[in-house]
């Protein structure tokens, strides 16, 4: 087979068989073909897309490139949950330890932040001790005894996929619907989970700037993980702002377990209130909005959730004093009180440049071999339509140095507003329906 007439084929609109994107994929990984020939046929799929045929071949044939999870030994429907991420999005160390008292096997793999964008498994390493390093046999043990582990990709998960995203983030071509549908599910679908709830964010704050091109790509990765067998759902939630009131690392730790002792922002709730739900019944442990509701709740109330994180941490070798004692978790040198220079309603003009004041504090990354400052970030005061005075505090900022909390502070406020008006307020989360 010649891969330079499959470039050709693709560049003049053509559809790929399984037979040319396998060649492609394997080919690749096993070095025979150079990032020029790839990079030109990612820019090919990047200009005419892909229907979806191909890009369900595209993701099975990266799965199927490294190692396949087998997770039927551990009792029940595993489930796991993705986001595409967001400023402020802790979402998942909440909802699994949730979800996982109430007898839900999650098994979870989860990523590194890169650019204005936080990570799960940065956040979990602020936790003295903590790893995300599991082998297979370590990964399925816990799940099954513990209920649930949070680990980041192996090197064997979807080599394939390590490949190709490293090229698109240099050649202009992340922004393709069917490549980052892949990219995702690629994973998903190695890492062995029974089902899976989608978060789909979007806004200034996320890679998929509107709500048309999130319902695209929710709707794309549902078709592929339906294809593959799995259960499938999506919700679409806002990211015009940051989730809840922390912004870094450590700080969004805290801000989590303090979710878990039942003290919940209420933009963090309303996400949570309909992720839960959503992997409660994909786990076949309620049959209703309501029953999945009240599980939770129960969970959160007895202390069973938190409890639950407990032994996730303790069995991932991190110190689970943490959740009693945060003066454990890596701190901040410097903490400064920003107050509002005139009276008025705060506006959150761009997310991401909220998410940037953490990379400007060293708490973000440019590359995904970058090491961070896990203590350093943000906490809001205020929130988008939140009235203030003059003088009211609207912002701490955790920072190593003066002259990083000066830079952070000075681009925090280009970010956000102080107006006359109340401005408009988003819907945060709806379901996606089929």
């Amino acid at each position: 087979m010649n891969f330079i007439g499959i470039i050709e084929k693709k560049r003049d609109k053509g559809k790929l068989t399984r037979e040319e994107i396998r060649y492609f994929i394997d080919g690749y990984v096993r070095g025979d073909i150079p990032d020029y020939q790839v990079s030109a046929l990612l820019m090919a799929f990047y200009l005419n897309g892909c229907d979806d045929e191909e890009t369900f071949e595209l993701t099975m044939a990266m799965a199927e490139s490294g190692e396949m999870i087998d997770l039927k030994e551990i009792p029940g429907i595993k489930v796991d949950k993705h986001s595409t991420g967001g400023v402020g999005d802790k979402v998942t160390i909440i909802v699994a330890p949730i979800v996982a008292s109430c007898g839900v096997p999650t098994a979870k793999m989860s990523g590194r932040g890169l650019g204005f964008t936080g990570g799960t498994i940065d956040k979990l390493e602020s936790i003295p001790g903590f790893t995300t390093v599991l082998s297979e046999e370590e990964f399925i043990s816990q799940v099954r005894d513990t209920g649930y582990a949070l680990i980041g990709q192996s090197k064997d998960i979807a080599p394939a996929d390590k490949l190709l995203y490293a090229l698109r983030d240099v050649t202009g071509t992340v922004g393709c619907v069917p490549l980052i549908a892949s990219s995702i599910m690629s994973k998903k679908i190695a890492a062995g989970s029974d089902a899976i709830v989608l978060e789909v964010t979007h806004g200034t704050g996320a890679f998929m700037k509107d709500d048309k091109s999130a319902c695209e790509l929710a709707r794309t990765m549902i078709d592929i993980g339906r294809k593959s067998g799995l259960k499938m759902s999506a919700v679409i939630t806002d990211m015009n702002e940051p989730l809840g009131h922390a912004v870094g690392n450590s700080l969004e730790i805290i801000e989590a377990v303090e979710a878990l002792k039942g003290k919940m922002d209420p933009d963090v709730q309303e996400v949570i209130r309909v992720i839960v739900p959503e992997m409660l019944i994909a786990g076949g442990k309620a049959g209703t909005v309501d029953e999945a509701l009240k599980m939770a709740e129960d969970a959160i109330a007895s202390g069973r959730a938190l409890e639950t994180f407990r032994k996730m941490i303790k069995a991932q070798h991190g110190d689970p004093a943490v959740l009693d004692d945060y003066g454990l978790l890596p701190q901040a040198e410097i903490v400064r009180t920003v107050n509002a220079d005139r009276e008025g309603y705060l506006k959150i003009k761009d997310c991401a440049g909220v998410g940037e004041c953490v990379k400007i504090l060293g708490g973000g990354r440019m590359t995904k071999e970058q090491e961070i400052d896990l203590s350093v970030g943000l906490i809001l005061k205020a929130k988008n339509g939140d009235r203030i005075k003059k003088g009211d505090p609207i912002l701490e900022i955790y920072a190593k140095s003066e002259s990083d909390a000066d830079e952070a502070q000075k681009h925090y406020m280009n970010s956000v507003g102080i107006i006359d008006t109340k401005p408009e307020t988003n819907t945060i989360i709806y379901s996606l329906d089929d």
